[in-house]
């Protein structure tokens, strides 16, 4: 999930600094973006009880109040995550730009207050994002510039669930919910990897557990196929990122470097198409292009995918039950601050 800071008062008063001050103006549009958003919510509960709903909507939203009710059961603390819902009349909320050198997998870090270092930015405004995107690439950087349909306020305000977020796939809606809810539950300052990864575990964890306990066995198993899958890819991902990181580490010139990127790309698709595609059960790949490698566009890959193998470790130490994985994982980084989070996560596990 995306992060998104809004700073009210800038939109009261920027004054001259509107003029002075890319930072400035950022925060204003996205501040009135809130507002924006914030004015438009409808209550949840409302909307499902209104029989003017469409009915895939009411269904969708349907699904989401039981899944908040099943997350309190968990242990995960859902607050007011969700209880109201938004159009926000687009297809695309906003775009998300994560940059890095092109000889390093090195994410180019926004410094913000409360949320610290975070290796993304999100823009509300398109040229906005563009003349950013335009700026690292002219100093060299890769960059990866996305669309996401979601963002939180870590709690500031009562985010909604949002148009853009829904999705026709409860398994995916479901994962969704829990997958916000579980940031509410546990967050560490300077360490989106850690936190991102967390909360994917959580998601699909946690809607296996919902599923199952709806009866529903088809959707649960799913849930854990998905799981599955997002530890395959990061499994790969992280064979990728220990090849570059090789190659990298050999200081070569640019041309060097921009041909063992290629090569790299080229042993990724073999990948994808090969001992990747044998192993996932719901995703499908088709024909992977063969094109060297993007360093921002993988560091954002793997924001959502990193040491998920622990994760999953530190779930079977505590019975597979996602309560007890929560509270142990709450009092494992207790205090901790950036990678020390993943840090302790690892010797938890052990080798």
């Amino acid at each position: 999930m995306i992060f998104i800071i809004v700073v009210g008062a800038l939109v009261a008063g920027a004054g001259t600094a509107w003029v002075a001050s890319d930072d400035v103006r950022y925060l204003t549009r996205a501040g009135l973006e809130e507002i924006r958003i914030l004015q438009s919510r409808e209550s949840i509960a409302a909307l499902v009880a209104d029989s003017s709903t469409p009915p895939e909507l009411r269904h969708s939203l349907s699904l989401v109040l039981e899944a908040r009710d099943f997350a309190d059961s968990l242990g995960l603390d859902a607050a007011s995550t969700y209880t109201t819902y938004s159009d926000v009349g687009r297809d695309t909320l906003l775009l998300v730009l994560q940059a890095s050198p092109r000889d390093c997998l090195c994410p180019y870090v926004w410094k913000w207050p409360i949320v610290g270092r975070m290796p993304y930015k999100g823009f509300f405004d398109v040229k906005a994002a563009q003349r950013e995107a335009s700026r690292l690439a002219d100093q060299g950087y890769d960059i990866y510039l996305r669309p996401s349909g979601a963002f939180s306020t870590l709690g500031w305000f009562e985010d909604p669930l949002l148009s853009t977020a829904l999705s026709n796939d409860p398994v995916e809606l479901v994962a969704t919910v829990f997958h916000e809810i579980a940031h509410n539950s546990l967050y560490v300052k300077s360490a989106t990897p850690f936190n991102e990864s967390f909360a994917q575990m959580m998601g699909y964890r946690s809607a296996e557990r919902f599923f199952d306990a709806r009866g529903d066995s088809l959707s649960a198993r799913r849930a854990a196929n998905r799981w599955h899958d997002e530890q395959v890819f990061g499994a790969f991902y992280m064979d990728l990122t220990s090849r570059l990181q090789a190659l990298y580490a050999l200081q070569l010139d640019s041309a060097a470097v921009d041909s063992g990127r290629a090569a790299e790309g080229s042993w990724a698709r073999a990948q994808l198409e090969g001992p990747v595609r044998d192993s996932i059960r719901t995703f499908r790949i088709g024909s992977v292009p063969d094109q060297p490698v993007n360093n921002a566009r993988l560091v954002g890959a793997t924001i959502y995918r990193t040491n998920l193998d622990q994760f999953e470790l530190f779930f079977a130490q505590h019975g597979s039950d996602v309560t007890r994985t929560l509270h142990g994982l709450q009092q494992l980084v207790d205090g901790a601050e950036g990678d020390e989070a993943f840090a302790r996560l690892a010797e938890a596990v052990g080798p």
